[in-house]
Protein backbone atom coordinates (compact mmCIF):
# COMPACT_ATOMS: atom_id res chain seq x y z
CA UNK A 1 0.00 0.00 0.00
CA UNK A 2 1.42 3.85 -0.64
CA UNK A 3 2.55 5.48 2.51
CA UNK A 4 2.38 9.51 2.48
CA UNK A 5 6.17 10.21 3.62
CA UNK A 6 7.81 13.96 5.06
CA UNK A 7 10.69 14.39 2.56
CA UNK A 8 11.70 17.26 4.05
CA UNK A 9 11.56 19.28 7.27
CA UNK A 10 12.55 22.73 7.98
CA UNK A 11 11.71 24.61 10.81
CA UNK A 12 12.17 28.36 11.78
CA UNK A 13 12.11 30.12 15.23
CA UNK A 14 10.11 26.95 16.48
CA UNK A 15 10.73 26.02 20.02
CA UNK A 16 14.38 25.38 20.56
CA UNK A 17 15.09 25.56 17.30
CA UNK A 18 16.05 29.11 15.57
CA UNK A 19 16.40 26.97 12.43
CA UNK A 20 16.79 23.12 12.00
CA UNK A 21 16.49 20.99 8.63
CA UNK A 22 16.05 17.66 7.89
CA UNK A 23 16.41 14.91 4.55
CA UNK A 24 14.67 12.20 5.60
CA UNK A 25 14.63 8.92 2.99
CA UNK A 26 12.83 5.41 3.28
CA UNK A 27 13.51 4.25 6.57
CA UNK A 28 12.23 4.46 10.22
CA UNK A 29 13.30 8.00 11.54
CA UNK A 30 14.96 7.85 15.33
CA UNK A 31 15.57 11.05 17.41
CA UNK A 32 17.92 10.21 20.35
CA UNK A 33 19.13 12.68 23.09
CA UNK A 34 19.05 13.96 26.50
CA UNK A 35 15.50 14.94 28.17
CA UNK A 36 14.96 18.67 27.33
CA UNK A 37 17.09 18.52 23.89
CA UNK A 38 14.22 19.25 21.78
CA UNK A 39 13.61 15.75 20.37
CA UNK A 40 9.75 16.11 21.41
CA UNK A 41 9.42 19.45 19.20
CA UNK A 42 10.43 17.81 16.23
CA UNK A 43 7.73 15.74 16.28
CA UNK A 44 5.01 18.48 17.80
CA UNK A 45 5.83 20.31 14.24
CA UNK A 46 4.76 17.66 12.54
CA UNK A 47 2.31 17.35 13.85
CA UNK A 48 0.91 21.07 13.02
CA UNK A 49 1.18 19.73 9.53
CA UNK A 50 -2.60 18.30 10.53
CA UNK A 51 -5.87 20.36 12.02
CA UNK A 52 -5.80 21.39 15.62
CA UNK A 53 -3.30 22.91 18.22
CA UNK A 54 -0.89 19.69 17.78
CA UNK A 55 0.55 16.98 19.87
CA UNK A 56 0.93 19.45 23.17
CA UNK A 57 -2.14 21.11 22.73
CA UNK A 58 0.19 24.48 23.09
CA UNK A 59 -1.25 28.06 22.39
CA UNK A 60 -0.23 28.41 18.73
CA UNK A 61 1.59 32.05 19.83
CA UNK A 62 3.87 30.06 22.54
CA UNK A 63 5.65 27.33 20.07
CA UNK A 64 7.74 30.48 18.47
CA UNK A 65 11.79 30.64 19.79
CA UNK A 66 12.08 31.97 22.86
CA UNK A 67 15.33 34.59 22.38
CA UNK A 68 17.63 34.99 25.33
CA UNK A 69 16.32 38.16 27.34
CA UNK A 70 12.85 37.81 25.30
CA UNK A 71 9.57 37.83 26.96
CA UNK A 72 7.54 36.94 23.47
CA UNK A 73 8.43 33.99 21.49
CA UNK A 74 8.95 34.92 17.92
CA UNK A 75 6.60 34.16 14.78
CA UNK A 76 7.57 31.01 13.45
CA UNK A 77 7.68 28.42 10.84
CA UNK A 78 7.04 24.35 9.74
CA UNK A 79 8.04 23.38 6.29
CA UNK A 80 7.61 20.20 4.59
CA UNK A 81 7.83 18.59 1.22
CA UNK A 82 5.62 15.65 1.64
CA UNK A 83 4.62 12.53 -0.96
CA UNK A 84 1.32 12.42 -0.02
CA UNK A 85 -1.94 11.25 -1.61
CA UNK A 86 -1.60 13.71 -4.52
CA UNK A 87 1.99 13.39 -5.32
CA UNK A 88 4.99 15.45 -4.58
CA UNK A 89 3.54 18.96 -2.63
CA UNK A 90 5.22 21.33 0.54
CA UNK A 91 2.84 22.70 2.91
CA UNK A 92 3.74 25.35 5.53
CA UNK A 93 2.15 26.77 8.21
CA UNK A 94 3.04 29.27 11.34
CA UNK A 95 2.43 32.72 11.99
CA UNK A 96 3.53 35.47 10.26
CA UNK A 97 3.75 38.08 13.37
CA UNK A 98 4.00 37.07 17.08
CA UNK A 99 0.59 38.80 17.35
CA UNK A 100 -1.08 36.75 15.67
CA UNK A 101 -3.35 34.36 17.39
CA UNK A 102 -4.53 32.05 13.85
CA UNK A 103 -1.66 30.63 12.19
CA UNK A 104 -1.23 30.53 8.44
CA UNK A 105 -1.02 27.66 6.22
CA UNK A 106 -0.19 26.83 2.54
CA UNK A 107 -0.04 24.66 0.31
CA UNK A 108 2.82 25.17 -2.41
CA UNK A 109 3.40 28.57 -1.51
CA UNK A 110 -0.72 29.00 -1.80
CA UNK A 111 -3.02 30.13 1.05
CA UNK A 112 -5.69 27.76 2.06
CA UNK A 113 -8.12 28.56 4.84
CA UNK A 114 -6.88 26.26 7.19
CA UNK A 115 -4.65 23.42 8.12
CA UNK A 116 -7.95 21.16 7.09
CA UNK A 117 -6.95 21.27 3.53
CA UNK A 118 -3.45 19.65 4.71
CA UNK A 119 -5.62 16.45 5.20
CA UNK A 120 -5.66 15.80 1.45
CA UNK A 121 -2.32 15.20 1.30
CA UNK A 122 -1.24 13.04 4.25
CA UNK A 123 -2.55 12.24 7.69
CA UNK A 124 -0.33 12.47 10.95
CA UNK A 125 -1.17 10.13 13.98
CA UNK A 126 0.94 10.09 17.45
CA UNK A 127 1.08 8.47 20.59
CA UNK A 128 2.72 10.68 23.31
CA UNK A 129 3.85 9.96 27.43
CA UNK A 130 0.96 12.70 28.25
CA UNK A 131 -1.61 10.21 26.86
CA UNK A 132 -1.29 7.49 29.25
CA UNK A 133 -3.42 8.57 31.27
CA UNK A 134 -6.10 8.58 28.84
CA UNK A 135 -7.98 5.72 30.56
CA UNK A 136 -7.77 6.86 33.78
CA UNK A 137 -8.62 10.53 33.37
CA UNK A 138 -11.65 12.57 32.77
CA UNK A 139 -13.70 11.76 30.11
CA UNK A 140 -13.02 15.34 28.27
CA UNK A 141 -9.66 13.46 27.71
CA UNK A 142 -11.07 10.51 25.70
CA UNK A 143 -13.36 12.61 23.28
CA UNK A 144 -10.78 14.72 22.31
CA UNK A 145 -9.02 11.33 21.50
CA UNK A 146 -12.00 10.00 19.91
CA UNK A 147 -12.31 13.36 18.14
CA UNK A 148 -8.67 13.15 16.90
CA UNK A 149 -9.37 8.99 15.78
CA UNK A 150 -12.32 10.88 13.53
CA UNK A 151 -10.74 13.41 12.40
CA UNK A 152 -7.81 11.29 10.71
CA UNK A 153 -11.11 9.43 8.16
CA UNK A 154 -13.66 12.48 8.39
CA UNK A 155 -11.78 15.49 7.58
CA UNK A 156 -14.72 17.46 8.38
CA UNK A 157 -15.24 16.19 11.68
CA UNK A 158 -13.24 19.32 13.50
CA UNK A 159 -15.43 21.51 11.98
CA UNK A 160 -18.70 20.29 13.04
CA UNK A 161 -16.77 19.82 16.64
CA UNK A 162 -16.21 23.39 17.00
CA UNK A 163 -19.75 24.32 15.46
CA UNK A 164 -21.57 21.80 18.09
CA UNK A 165 -19.06 23.58 21.27
CA UNK A 166 -20.19 26.84 19.63
CA UNK A 167 -23.88 26.36 19.44
CA UNK A 168 -23.51 24.69 23.23
CA UNK A 169 -22.27 28.11 24.07
CA UNK A 170 -24.88 30.14 22.94
CA UNK A 171 -27.57 27.87 24.42
CA UNK A 172 -26.30 28.42 27.70
CA UNK A 173 -25.74 32.00 27.18
CA UNK A 174 -29.26 32.29 26.60
CA UNK A 175 -30.47 29.95 29.25
CA UNK A 176 -28.44 32.08 31.37
CA UNK A 177 -29.33 35.21 30.37
CA UNK A 178 -33.52 34.25 30.28
CA UNK A 179 -33.36 34.79 26.34
CA UNK A 180 -36.71 34.58 23.92
CA UNK A 181 -37.93 30.85 23.53
CA UNK A 182 -37.54 31.50 20.08
CA UNK A 183 -34.38 32.44 20.09
CA UNK A 184 -33.67 29.08 21.87
CA UNK A 185 -35.72 26.96 19.29
CA UNK A 186 -33.38 28.64 16.71
CA UNK A 187 -30.31 27.58 18.55
CA UNK A 188 -31.61 24.38 19.48
CA UNK A 189 -32.37 22.98 16.10
CA UNK A 190 -28.93 24.04 15.28
CA UNK A 191 -27.47 22.09 17.78
CA UNK A 192 -29.41 19.05 17.45
CA UNK A 193 -28.22 18.97 13.73
CA UNK A 194 -24.65 19.32 14.81
CA UNK A 195 -25.02 16.83 17.88
CA UNK A 196 -26.44 13.98 15.88
CA UNK A 197 -23.37 14.30 12.92
CA UNK A 198 -21.02 14.32 15.55
CA UNK A 199 -22.15 11.53 17.33
CA UNK A 200 -22.87 9.67 14.31
CA UNK A 201 -19.65 10.36 13.33
CA UNK A 202 -18.22 9.14 16.32
CA UNK A 203 -20.18 6.14 16.03
CA UNK A 204 -19.24 4.93 12.38
CA UNK A 205 -15.39 4.84 13.57
CA UNK A 206 -15.44 3.36 15.98
CA UNK A 207 -17.97 0.51 14.76
CA UNK A 208 -15.06 0.54 11.63
CA UNK A 209 -11.93 0.50 14.47
CA UNK A 210 -13.41 -2.20 16.17
CA UNK A 211 -14.01 -4.75 13.00
CA UNK A 212 -10.37 -3.34 12.13
CA UNK A 213 -9.38 -4.30 15.41
CA UNK A 214 -11.48 -8.15 14.90
CA UNK A 215 -9.81 -8.08 12.17
CA UNK A 216 -6.45 -8.36 12.81
CA UNK A 217 -6.88 -10.19 16.47
CA UNK A 218 -3.75 -11.88 17.40
CA UNK A 219 -3.77 -13.18 20.95
CA UNK A 220 0.03 -13.81 20.90
CA UNK A 221 0.23 -9.99 20.43
CA UNK A 222 2.93 -8.45 22.87
CA UNK A 223 -0.58 -5.59 22.24
CA UNK A 224 -4.02 -6.77 23.55
CA UNK A 225 -6.84 -6.55 21.41
CA UNK A 226 -9.37 -3.56 22.46
CA UNK A 227 -12.75 -3.75 22.67
CA UNK A 228 -14.37 -0.41 22.32
CA UNK A 229 -17.54 1.49 22.16
CA UNK A 230 -19.38 5.17 22.96
CA UNK A 231 -21.56 5.69 26.01
CA UNK A 232 -23.91 8.41 25.38
CA UNK A 233 -27.65 8.82 25.69
CA UNK A 234 -27.94 10.46 22.24
CA UNK A 235 -25.57 7.72 20.57
CA UNK A 236 -28.54 5.10 22.13
CA UNK A 237 -31.02 6.76 20.01
CA UNK A 238 -29.04 7.37 17.04
CA UNK A 239 -28.72 3.42 17.60
CA UNK A 240 -32.07 2.97 17.88
CA UNK A 241 -33.77 5.33 15.30
CA UNK A 242 -32.93 6.92 11.92
CA UNK A 243 -30.80 10.18 12.38
CA UNK A 244 -33.95 12.90 11.69
CA UNK A 245 -35.87 11.13 14.32
CA UNK A 246 -33.36 11.20 16.17
CA UNK A 247 -32.71 14.76 15.88
CA UNK A 248 -36.01 15.32 17.09
CA UNK A 249 -35.78 13.61 20.14
CA UNK A 250 -32.93 15.51 21.20
CA UNK A 251 -34.78 19.18 20.32
CA UNK A 252 -37.42 17.63 22.47
CA UNK A 253 -34.88 16.63 25.38
CA UNK A 254 -33.17 19.98 25.05
CA UNK A 255 -36.66 21.94 25.18
CA UNK A 256 -37.95 19.96 28.14
CA UNK A 257 -34.81 20.18 30.18
CA UNK A 258 -34.27 23.93 29.93
CA UNK A 259 -35.31 24.58 33.89
CA UNK A 260 -33.02 22.08 34.96
CA UNK A 261 -29.98 23.14 32.07
CA UNK A 262 -30.97 27.01 33.11
CA UNK A 263 -30.37 26.31 37.10
CA UNK A 264 -27.14 24.07 36.61
CA UNK A 265 -25.31 26.80 33.83
CA UNK A 266 -25.15 24.35 31.11
CA UNK A 267 -26.14 21.81 28.97
CA UNK A 268 -26.53 18.35 30.81
CA UNK A 269 -27.41 16.08 28.14
CA UNK A 270 -25.40 15.91 24.43
CA UNK A 271 -22.79 14.13 22.68
CA UNK A 272 -20.44 16.89 24.90
CA UNK A 273 -20.71 14.33 27.86
CA UNK A 274 -19.91 10.95 26.19
CA UNK A 275 -17.16 9.28 27.02
CA UNK A 276 -15.32 6.13 24.91
CA UNK A 277 -15.44 3.10 26.68
CA UNK A 278 -12.10 0.94 26.47
CA UNK A 279 -11.54 -2.43 27.81
CA UNK A 280 -8.81 -4.88 27.49
CA UNK A 281 -10.41 -7.76 25.16
CA UNK A 282 -8.69 -10.91 26.46
CA UNK A 283 -9.61 -9.98 29.64
CA UNK A 284 -12.80 -8.19 29.55
CA UNK A 285 -11.38 -5.97 32.42
CA UNK A 286 -12.24 -2.26 31.73
CA UNK A 287 -8.61 -0.55 30.78
CA UNK A 288 -8.48 1.99 33.50
CA UNK A 289 -8.55 -1.46 35.91
CA UNK A 290 -5.71 -2.68 33.91
CA UNK A 291 -2.28 -2.20 35.39
CA UNK A 292 -0.10 0.50 33.91
CA UNK A 293 1.75 -1.64 31.35
CA UNK A 294 -1.21 -3.45 29.82
CA UNK A 295 -2.89 -0.02 29.74
CA UNK A 296 0.09 1.58 27.59
CA UNK A 297 0.33 -1.91 25.19
CA UNK A 298 -3.10 -1.01 24.82
CA UNK A 299 -3.20 2.43 23.82
CA UNK A 300 -0.18 1.34 21.31
CA UNK A 301 -2.78 -1.21 19.85
CA UNK A 302 -4.96 1.13 19.65
CA UNK A 303 -2.86 3.29 17.91
CA UNK A 304 -1.80 0.41 15.79
CA UNK A 305 -5.34 -0.28 14.71
CA UNK A 306 -6.10 3.03 14.19
CA UNK A 307 -3.14 3.48 11.46
CA UNK A 308 -4.37 0.20 9.85
CA UNK A 309 -8.08 1.92 9.43
CA UNK A 310 -6.99 4.97 7.95
CA UNK A 311 -4.61 3.52 5.82
CA UNK A 312 -7.47 1.24 4.91
CA UNK A 313 -10.10 4.25 4.38
CA UNK A 314 -8.05 6.27 2.59
CA UNK A 315 -5.66 4.29 0.69
CA UNK A 316 -2.27 5.43 2.06
CA UNK A 317 -0.66 5.00 5.01
CA UNK A 318 -0.56 7.83 7.77
CA UNK A 319 2.51 9.82 9.16
CA UNK A 320 2.75 7.89 12.98
CA UNK A 321 4.73 9.88 15.74
CA UNK A 322 5.75 8.03 18.30
CA UNK A 323 7.15 9.64 21.29
CA UNK A 324 9.13 8.23 23.77
CA UNK A 325 7.24 5.26 23.23
CA UNK A 326 9.81 2.29 24.12
CA UNK A 327 11.34 3.68 27.43
CA UNK A 328 8.94 1.39 28.54
CA UNK A 329 8.77 -1.40 26.99
CA UNK A 330 10.77 -4.63 27.87
CA UNK A 331 12.89 -6.14 24.87
CA UNK A 332 9.85 -8.56 23.67
CA UNK A 333 7.35 -5.76 23.55
CA UNK A 334 10.12 -3.55 21.85
CA UNK A 335 10.64 -6.16 19.06
CA UNK A 336 6.56 -6.71 18.89
CA UNK A 337 6.24 -2.57 18.33
CA UNK A 338 9.07 -2.77 15.83
CA UNK A 339 7.90 -5.79 13.63
CA UNK A 340 4.16 -4.05 13.65
CA UNK A 341 5.56 -0.67 12.49
CA UNK A 342 7.22 -3.10 9.76
CA UNK A 343 4.14 -4.58 8.48
CA UNK A 344 2.26 -0.97 8.67
CA UNK A 345 4.89 0.39 6.00
CA UNK A 346 3.89 4.12 7.19
CA UNK A 347 6.89 6.89 7.63
CA UNK A 348 7.07 6.31 11.46
CA UNK A 349 8.91 8.95 13.92
CA UNK A 350 10.27 7.74 17.19
CA UNK A 351 12.22 9.64 20.04
CA UNK A 352 14.20 8.52 23.15
CA UNK A 353 16.71 9.41 25.31
CA UNK A 354 19.15 6.08 24.77
CA UNK A 355 19.91 5.01 21.22
CA UNK A 356 20.46 1.01 22.57
CA UNK A 357 16.57 1.29 23.44
CA UNK A 358 16.40 1.26 18.65
CA UNK A 359 19.28 -1.49 18.56
CA UNK A 360 16.88 -4.05 17.07
CA UNK A 361 15.34 -1.21 15.09
CA UNK A 362 16.88 -2.28 11.83
CA UNK A 363 17.99 0.23 9.11
CA UNK A 364 16.11 3.28 10.75
CA UNK A 365 17.56 7.22 9.92
CA UNK A 366 19.33 8.13 12.95
CA UNK A 367 19.72 11.54 14.08
CA UNK A 368 21.38 13.31 17.60
CA UNK A 369 19.67 16.03 19.07
CA UNK A 370 20.96 18.47 21.54
CA UNK A 371 19.40 22.28 22.09
CA UNK A 372 19.10 23.58 18.96
CA UNK A 373 20.46 21.12 16.88
CA UNK A 374 19.96 18.30 14.96
CA UNK A 375 22.82 15.47 13.52
CA UNK A 376 22.18 12.55 11.71
CA UNK A 377 23.90 9.62 13.31
CA UNK A 378 26.57 7.88 10.78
Amino acid sequence: MPHARIRKLALTRFRSYVTAQLVIGEAPVVLTGPNGAGKTNVLEAISFLSPGRGLRRAQIADVGHLPAGSAQPEAWAVSALVDGALGEVRLGTGLETPEETHRRCRIDGEPVPSATAFLDHLKVIWLTPEMDGLFTGPPAERRRYLDRLVLAVDGGHGARVNALERALRARNRLLEENGAPRFLDAVEHELAELAVAVSAARLETVARLQAEIAAHRDDASPFPFAQIALDGALERLIAEMPALAAEDRYRAVLRDNRGRDRAAGRTLEGPHLTDLQVSHGLKGLPAARCSTGEQKSLLIGLTLSHARLVAAMQGLSPVLLLDDVVAYLDSDRRAGLFEALARLGAQVWMTGADPAAFAALEGAERFSVAPGRISPVA
